[in-house]
């Protein structure tokens, strides 16, 4: 259920209920069933403080707002957009910040379809500083043409998103002693998953289990 509150959160918060929390905002989403968010009521209440129940990586594209494909308002998640969603330290560092010091229970690391970093990673752009979060995601890339014959879509680009975001999973989960131990005690869940352009739906993929 969203939050009415958002000074208190709620007692039967787990991971998975935050997760749960998005399918049904996403649900919401793409039906136009959205909920009526009374921002400044919504900006009063988390003005002394905040109680995101999630975080989400998403990539900057201008078509990905987390807040909107998830139907939350003002202090429901922290969100952090960053392009092709990639995983650096000061990204594992606010990830840390929003689980072990403001109590997020979830970690969504969320690729899309059409991803203009993606497909410049494939193409090896170089522009800049740019280039060095494209190199970022070339191990997703060198992963999908390594098994291009057990790809579920004909959609390359796809595909490397999709690995991109489940890497990136993995790599908060290895790069952090903080949330590692969050993850192992079962406080937090860190789970990758795709946003379609096309659809507005967004794909949750199985809660990834960090077991060697």
């Amino acid at each position: 259920m969203p939050f009415t509150d958002r000074t208190r959160r709620p007692t039967d918060l787990t991971p998975m209920v935050a997760l749960q929390m998005l399918r049904e905002g996403n649900y919401r989403f793409v039906n136009n069933q959205r909920l009526q968010h009374n921002l400044r009521e919504q900006a009063d209440q988390t003005r002394e403080q905040q109680l995101p129940f999630a975080a989400i990586l998403s990539c900057m594209d201008s078509r990905t707002a987390a807040e909107l494909i998830f139907d939350q308002g003002l202090g429901d998640i922290f969100s952090i957009r960053i392009a092709g969603n990639v995983i650096t330290d000061s990204v594992v560092g606010s990830l840390e910040y929003a689980t072990a010091a403001a109590g997020s229970k979830l970690i969504l690391v969320m690729g899309h379809t059409n991803c203009g970093a993606v497909a410049g990673a494939i193409k090896k752009v170089e522009l800049g500083k740019l280039s060095s979060i494209l190199h970022l995601i070339d191990p997703a890339v060198e992963y999908e043409r390594a098994h291009e014959h057990e790809a579920e879509t004909g959609d390359f680009t796809r595909n490397v998103s999709k690995r991109n975001a489940i890497m990136g999973a993995r790599r908060v989960y290895d790069e952090s002693d903080v949330i590692r131990d969050l993850v192992d005690k079962e406080e937090v869940a860190i789970v990758p998953a795709m946003y379609d352009l096309y659809s507005g739906v967004v794909q949750f993929f199985p809660v990834v289990k960090f077991e060697d």
